[in-house]
């Protein structure tokens, strides 16, 4: 009996395989229904073209570690082995920030925007991940805001995501010399702090992007959900580790920009499209080819 079509893949224009709709209906029955479709299509589309490195990008509270988390376990019901990396793991050590912002601009002291990862260093794993043998992955606790040792992976992957906020970002391609928002305004007067963000997207991150088989884009409904949606995050949080509305907004300005552009660059060029409502719903679904 052919599996009845999946409302997401529907979205798609997809009719998922009796394999499909197996895996999907094995995967963790407490998650979102919709990201338990949307990852078991995902492997299996990947697995067909054979896809070895995919970036999945997206604003803040989008769903990607946990879609991510899904994936691994989609892999698993295929039998492949699938491993995923966060790009928040990489961030420079608290003490290398401090240094940054000491030797170019305190706004660098912030984890979040390109400038403020081990580019080096993820770009090492993510070879050393499609080669036999353990793999040590950084570990990076944002409750004390620094990384906390590593934890050991195993290599010969046959399918390696990398998952992160700026994921597929590009950089400017027009000046950005004019602030858009009161982080700016206030503390980047002068446009350093941006302008170094953009020429590390340019390079290293360029670099790392560009190796990517494949890319897909959760498309937030735009900078108010991401605000809603971090705060909502913060709620789970210690108290004595979670930040005021307030601080959420702070912190979302440092990723405003490249957010903005990504919404305005990565729905024509990401080769799936993963449309999110303001409810945290799929509401739309675009597969591209490769």
């Amino acid at each position: 009996m052919t599996t009845p079509p999946m409302p997401i893949a529907v979205l798609a224009g997809l009719v998922p395989s009796d394999e499909v709709g197996r895996c999907y209906r094995g995967l963790d029955a407490d998650a979102p229904d919709d990201y338990r479709q949307l990852a078991a299509l995902l492997v299996d589309d990947w697995r067909s073209r054979a896809v070895h490195t995919v970036g999945v990008g997206g604003g803040q509270g989008a769903g990607k570690s946990t879609l991510g988390r899904l994936i691994v376990e989609a892999g698993r019901a295929f039998d492949a082995h699938v491993e995923v990396l966060s790009i928040d793991d990489f961030y420079l050590t608290r003490e290398e920030r401090h240094r940054l912002a000491e030797d170019v601009h305190p706004l660098l002291a912030t984890r979040g925007p390109p400038g403020t990862h081990d580019v080096a260093l993820l770009r090492a794993t993510l070879a050393a991940l499609r080669e036999p043998g353990d793999v040590p992955v950084p570990r990076f606790d944002k409750g004390v805001d620094t990384r906390t040792g590593y934890e050991t992976r195993r290599g010969a992957v046959d399918i390696v995501v990398l998952e992160g906020w700026c994921v597929g970002a590009t950089a400017a391609e027009e000046s950005v010399g004019e602030s858009i928002n009161a982080l700016e305004r206030d503390h980047d007067a002068d446009g350093l702090w941006r302008s170094t963000v953009e020429a590390a997207l340019r390079t290293s991150y360029a670099k790392v992007f560009a190796d990517l088989d494949a890319m897909v884009f959760l498309k937030v409904p735009g900078l108010e959900a991401v605000r809603r949606w971090r705060l909502q995050q913060e709620s789970e949080r210690r108290p004595e580790q979670r930040l005021t509305a307030a601080g959420v907004n702070r912190f979302v300005e440092h990723y405003e920009r490249i957010t903005r552009r990504m919404l305005a660059t990565l729905p024509a060029t990401a080769d799936v499209v993963v449309e999110l409502d303001d409810a945290h719903r799929i509401a739309g679904l675009r597969f591209g080819t490769f």
